[in-house]
């Protein structure tokens, strides 16, 4: 295969996954990982994609770009499964907890229909759904009001008006990007607002967050860093990121695609 049509394959498996690793693209086409590394440098002079750490993704989102619940759902598979079984150890029976919208507390809903008298508030339509149609009867699901975003959570003042009177355990927070300046972010200022005002009613946050959201920064900032008393993420997070977050939340959770935690520290 020459190089072009190599690099148009590449672009082509970029857009209809939202992101491809360097180490599977070099399998697939039987080539060096150098080779591929040139290919994704030769698609980002032009612009094509974005180069990560060990692949790349879709290029050129800007801070207030949101992609689609559906579209965001085929990304990170492993990495979120594994995020959302660590976090299922931190769901207790009889608990009160918060799931804000996305992927990755999607895939957690998945893993604690089973739980025992649980009440799960959520502003994610597909969050209620999981929970609704696979859960236990002694479950309650509350369900915010409010405006649908493209990723399917619930928004704006009535969402904010329903969740201000709740006293909650744990809030389980999905995030657009996470950086050190800008802390959790979101490209929606609806959805900001909404998920402070989830940060606020409960006891506990904790964040679920793949490696790919590390130095993505949407236009609106959630909360800092230090806010989050435990980070879940997986472990293709770069070293120096480690370092940050580890430094400035309150546990850093890291995970492997197998769901096997290979770090757990605390300040």
């Amino acid at each position: 295969m020459l190089a072009r049509q190599r690099q148009a394959a590449i672009l082509d498996r970029v857009h209809a996954t939202g992101g491809v690793r360097v180490s599977e693209l070099a399998a697939e086409f039987g080539v060096s990982d150098m080779t591929i590394r040139r290919d994704l440098d030769t698609l980002h002079e032009q612009g094509l994609l974005a180069k990560v750490h060990g692949g790349a993704t879709v290029a050129g989102p800007g801070s207030t770009d949101e992609p689609g619940f559906h579209a965001k759902s085929v990304r990170q598979l492993a990495e979120k499964a594994a995020i959302a079984a660590r976090a299922a150890e931190l769901v207790g029976p009889g608990a009160a907890v918060a799931l804000s919208a996305g992927t990755t507390t999607a895939e957690l809903a998945r893993r604690i229909v089973d739980v025992p008298g649980l009440t799960v508030v959520t502003n994610s339509l597909p969050v209620a759904e999981i929970l609704h149609t696979g859960g236990r009867p002694d479950q309650t699901v509350v369900l915010t009001g409010g405006v649908r975003t493209p990723s399917d959570a619930l928004v704006g003042p009535l969402a904010v008006d329903a969740i201000r009177s709740l006293h909650l355990d744990v809030l389980f927070l999905g995030v657009h990007g996470i950086s050190e300046r800008a802390g959790f972010t979101t490209p929606n200022l609806m959805e900001a607002e909404t998920d402070r005002a989830l940060v606020a009613a409960a006891d506990r946050l904790v964040v679920l967050a793949d490696h790919t959201k590390w130095e993505t920064v949407g236009i609106s900032s959630i909360v800092g860093l230090a806010a989050a008393d435990v980070l879940v993420t997986d472990d293709q997070l770069t070293a120096e990121a480690r370092r940050i977050l580890d430094e400035k939340v309150g546990e850093l959770v890291v995970v492997t695609s197998t769901g096997r935690a290979v770090a757990e520290e605390s300040r």
